[in-house]
């Protein structure tokens, strides 16, 4: 019997339980899609729900989601391919490629009247600070600095896409913490200052072609636009609300590669089996072994990743993975440094999206999936506890 058949056997009719509970429960998830591979393909496909709450369009596999920050990986992907080619230096300055990024000053409080105390970094921002969530950037619904500068200083949201988004002050000196924001959108300007190249030519060619992504983009067109899920806001008593005509600005005047890509779950499924297998792709190499052997250790040094605090109760609750287990970050991943309670190793690498997708990748058992559904705030209650089952079922059936 093949790796893949003992997990399909054990695991499908548990996993499709799982969906149907997230969508028919009191406080449901509109609709779902969830995939689970191994080094050589899916081992489950799954959908539940309806695209709309109070829709007729069924959830499909192909359906089209907004991905948010599971586009930092693949922004992560693009800068390990240029330092492989000796095109980038992850230690020097991000400046050097993305001249904006030296302009930035670090906020140092407020003044009596609320006007914002700006100082000189002490030290460079490099690329790698960038992949790690140390540059000192932060997000202005996890940041309550960065929340005061929208309401009050009119600071873009960075859902703008705009090249005024990206211009925010630090909230530290590079390097001092780990701090979740706009860092990996800054890692994007660095690949098109070295390509000079759009981050999305720079994806479709590089990443997307060899691995088979046909249908993953910053600027989705009308085939993928009609399978696209439609975003939900939950209320306060579990209710859904469609957001009609939510979308991420098209065409964006940047291309943010920390969250501006759509894409189907099957698309992102190649993308994970290509870190499971050595940076191999079904139609090419797409990293060196060595390389992602090298970029899934823990970066961070003694830093640690901490809980998000949700400061825009509309975009987020507060969230944290495994809340208790030491995390660190690799240069594209989470990582958990201890087995966390789902079944997933030490050492395993993960991350998420703000309209509640949730992906883990585990190199030691060879086994990566992905759970997708569109509603805020972010660490939904139903999503996220569906998500969790649904990895602790896979690692049961591993042991049975």
């Amino acid at each position: 019997m093949t790796q893949t058949t003992q997990v399909t056997e054990s695991f499908s009719q548990e996993a499709d339980a799982i969906l149907e509970r997230s969508v028919g429960g009191d406080a449901p998830v509109a609709g779902v899609v969830a995939m689970a591979t191994d080094r050589e393909g899916n081992v489950y496909e799954g959908a539940a729900g309806v695209r709309r709450i109070g829709g007729d369009v069924p959830m499909t596999t192909d359906t089209v989601f907004a991905l948010f920050s599971t586009t930092k990986a693949v922004t992560a992907t693009a800068v390990l391919q240029l330092v492989e080619e000796g095109r980038l230096d992850l230690d020097a300055p991000a400046r050097t490629y993305a001249p904006a990024i030296g302009e930035l000053k670090v906020l140092d409080g407020f003044d009596d009247d609320g006007s914002p105390r700006l100082r000189d970094p002490k030290r460079e921002i490099t690329t790698k600070h960038l992949l790690t969530h140390t540059a000192g950037f932060g997000y202005d619904f996890f940041n309550e600095h960065y929340a005061r500068l929208a309401s009050e200083h009119g600071q873009p949201s960075i859902i703008a896409a705009t090249e005024a988004c990206l211009q925010t002050p630090l909230l530290f000196d590079p390097g001092e913490r780990w701090e979740y924001g706009s860092n990996i959108d800054w890692a994007g300007q660095v690949v098109e200052g070295v390509t000079g190249e759009r981050l999305g030519d720079v994806f479709a060619a590089r990443i997307f072609l060899p691995l088979g992504m046909t249908e993953t983009t910053f600027e989705p067109d009308d085939r993928l636009q009609e399978r696209r899920a439609t975003m939900h806001a939950r209320g306060d008593d579990g209710s859904l609300t469609p957001m009609d005509g939510w979308d991420l600005p098209q065409p964006p005047q940047v291309h943010m590669g920390g969250h501006g890509l759509y894409g189907t779950v099957g698309d992102y499924m190649r993308f994970i089996r290509m870190w499971l297998d050595d940076g191999r792709g079904e139609d090419g190499a797409v990293l060196e072994p060595e390389t992602v052997q090298t970029a899934v250790q823990n970066h961070l040094g003694d830093l640690e990743v901490r809980m998000l605090p949700g400061v825009i109760p509309s975009l987020s609750n507060d969230a944290e993975f495994f809340p208790g287990l030491p995390k660190s970050w690799s240069l594209p991943f989470m990582v958990n440094d201890e087995p966390a309670p789902t079944g997933r190793p030490a050492g395993a690498q993960g991350w998420a999206g703000l309209g509640n997708l949730f992906y883990w990748i585990d190199r030691e058992n060879g086994y990566g999936g992905f759970w997708a559904t569109q509603v805020l705030p972010f660490a939904d209650a139903t999503s996220l506890g569906g998500y969790l089952e649904f990895e602790t079922a896979l690692y049961a059936s591993l042991r049975r």
